[in-house]
Parts: structure tokens; sequence; C-alpha cells
């Protein structure tokens, strides 16, 4: 009979330390995720800011005197005289 309250004590020890190690566990996969967490919100501040610097250099360069402007200069365009013009009847 005495046999029966060592094993019952023997299970419960480790019981008890399965359950310590499972939980250092738990602990230890909760602070990795949070380093992973913290280190995607970074992530994505950085692209946030990037792309609001995008969006403002898309606007710079959509900016209709920017583009009549290359037009003008770099591809030798301008508004077309009433001699360039041709009106088609059908």
């Amino acid at each position: 009979m005495k046999a029966r309250p060592v094993l019952v004590l023997g299970v419960l020890a480790l019981l008890a330390t399965g359950s310590a190690i499972a939980e250092v566990y738990a602990r230890h996969q909760g602070r990795q995720l949070f380093m992973e967490l913290t280190r995607v919100e970074a992530e994505r501040d950085e692209l946030n800011v990037e792309y609001g610097r995008l969006k403002l250099e898309q606007a710079t360069w959509a900016e209709a005197n920017r583009v009549e402007q290359i037009a003008r200069n770099d591809l030798g365009m301008g508004f077309p005289t009433a001699r360039d013009s041709v009106v088609v009847h059908r």
C-alpha cells in the first residue's frame, strides 16, 4: 500500500514539472511573437513614409506645367497653329 502514494506523488511531480515547462515555453513564444510584431510594425511605418514620399514625387512629376515644360523644351512640342490644323469633312 505504501507504493501507491509514492507513485501518485511521482506522477503529480512529473505533471507539475511538465506544466512548468509548458508555461515557460508559452511565455518564450509570446515574447518572440511580440518582438516579431514590433519589427513588422516598424517596417510598416518605414513603408508608409516611403509611400508618402513616392506619392509626393508622383504629384510633382505629374503637374501640368511640368509636363508642358518638358513637352516644349525637351520634345519641341507646342500648340498647333491654324496652318498646322486640317479640317476633315465626311
